[in-house]
């Protein structure tokens, strides 16, 4: 899987959000692609960012290990795969990027 942005650092973080933390890519419902975020979402495609059903199977991929992961799993705040800690601070976004 590949995550989009500007400025990306190999663990996906961007221009926009670039702390230790930042790792989480989420999925557009319209293109169905990763990126880093919404903001580079929006200057890289000719849509708005979707929000994606927290139903999705795989809505989130974790730029630490490349892993996609469900909802629940995100939930828990770190990766169940490799146990990168995950910025609690994006929950404050969530109604931008899950339905």
């Amino acid at each position: 899987m590949k995550i989009k942005g500007i400025n990306l650092d190999k663990k996906g973080r961007c221009l926009h959000y670039h702390q230790t933390h930042d790792i989480v890519a989420l999925k557009c419902n319209d293109c169905q692609q990763y990126y880093a975020c919404y903001q580079c979402h929006d200057e890289l495609e000719e849509h708005p960012f979707s929000p994606v059903s927290k139903n999705d199977e795989s809505p989130i991929l974790c730029g630490n290990c490349q892993q996609t992961l469900n909802y629940p799993q995100y939930q828990i705040g770190h990766c169940p795969l490799c146990q990168h800690p995950f910025n609690t601070n994006c929950q404050l976004h969530a109604n931008i990027y899950f339905k």
